[in-house]
């Protein structure tokens, strides 16, 4: 059996629990004494930045900006794969820092403006902070893309089908399982068709998603 034994105790340990400890009493001993240990069996085989990821998230946004006199409010929902990091930085706590790929899937109902949906693709790194028995993580994540939805003729509407977006998104994750996670935080995103037209209506909203992650 696998563990880890965290700096808790004035003790850094790490490998087999017998192997590791027998010089001190054995893992009683440590338990004793305040250290802190973790069967690393209930947790991750491999470590969660190492592995493919399917979020699934939504919630609720507000516009916020002055780019449109329209009280728009949105229900985003996204589908998004996080690949293994590309870059890490290791501390001296055992935590860690990663920065990995993410490609997500919107498609948002536009609960209150004139159009009634928004479908598109983004883009962006994903930035997380792990913390060291890789049980929850803080991440945060900046980018954009381009959708599609259906526009109107009302005035501080999008004003045209095609649609650039970009997000930004800042919350919590925690590990329930090896397979699967919980996530939330708070969410923006900005909706414009990039100058396209004459008059450029731009959805600046703000708000909250929270998800479900599937690790694989």
């Amino acid at each position: 059996m696998n563990f880890r034994i965290l700096k808790t105790c004035g003790l850094a340990l790490a490998g087999g629990c017998v192997s590791a400890t027998s010089a001190l009493g054995g893992c009683d001993a440590l338990a004793a004494a305040g250290c802190s240990i973790y069967d690393m069996s209930q947790l991750n085989a491999s470590p969660s930045w190492e592995m493919h990821v399917l979020d699934v998230e939504s919630g609720l946004i507000w516009n916020v900006g002055n780019g449109t006199p329209i009280a728009y409010r949105i229900v985003p929902t996204q589908i998004s794969w996080r690949g293994p990091a590309l870059y890490e930085k290791d501390f001296s706590n055992l935590s860690k820092l990663v920065i990995r790929p993410q490609v997500s899937m919107i498609g948002s109902w536009i609960e209150n403006g004139p159009e009634d949906y928004y479908f598109g693709l983004s883009a962006a790194p994903s930035f997380e902070w792990w913390s060291p028995t890789d049980k929850w993580s803080v991440y945060f994540s900046v980018g954009g893309g381009a959708g599609v939805t259906n526009s109107t003729d009302v005035v501080g509407g999008l004003g045209q089908d095609f649609t650039l977006n970009w997000f930004a998104k800042s919350g919590l994750r925690y590990q329930l399982t090896q397979d699967l996670g919980v996530f939330g935080g708070a969410f923006f995103q900005h909706m414009s068709n990039g100058g396209a037209t004459d008059i450029d209506p731009k959805i600046d909203a703000l708000g909250f998603t929270m998800g479900v992650s599937f690790s694989f």
